[in-house]
């Protein structure tokens, strides 16, 4: 075996530790209810506000309403931050957002209805929360 030093060991730490955070992305319910006050508030800044979150409020507005209501609410919700933050609303693209609503009912539909919000959505950050993905490979991964 060939030893590479240090730079091997840190590359295995850290995939060690982004495993670890990706099993576990939320601790409680008060967590995901921050996110949701900080978007709907618009106290997130927007380089915080990341796929991670959007799909955070996705799931959290989905877990208790329709698919519809969901959408209207992350569509105003999203304007609403944009325009707060001065960010142009070219930004915002009405199709993606109702694909990733699809996606995130599709894995809330998967699971077990008497699960919690905080379990819930950790499985949709754990299905969906490789923003590297496309719409086509999440819609594989909730298959």
């Amino acid at each position: 075996m060939i030893y590479h030093g240090d730079t091997e060991n840190t590359e295995v730490a850290q995939r060690i530790k982004e495993e670890a955070e990706m099993r576990d992305h939320y601790q409680n319910e008060q967590e995901i209810a921050a996110v949701v006050a900080g978007f709907e508030g618009c106290t997130t800044a927007p380089d915080q506000f990341k796929h991670r979150e959007h799909l955070t409020v996705a799931a959290y507005y989905l877990r208790d309403s329709t698919p519809e209501k969901a959408f209207e609410r992350m569509r105003s919700g999203l304007f609403r931050f944009l325009d707060h933050h001065g960010v142009g609303r070219a930004k915002y693209n009405e199709q993606l957002t109702l694909s990733w609503i699809t996606l995130i009912e599709s894995v809330i539909e998967q699971t077990d209805p008497n699960l919690s919000l905080l379990a819930v959505t950790n499985i949709v950050l754990e299905r969906l929360g490789d923003s590297r993905m496309s719409i086509e490979d999440d819609h594989k991964a909730t298959q």
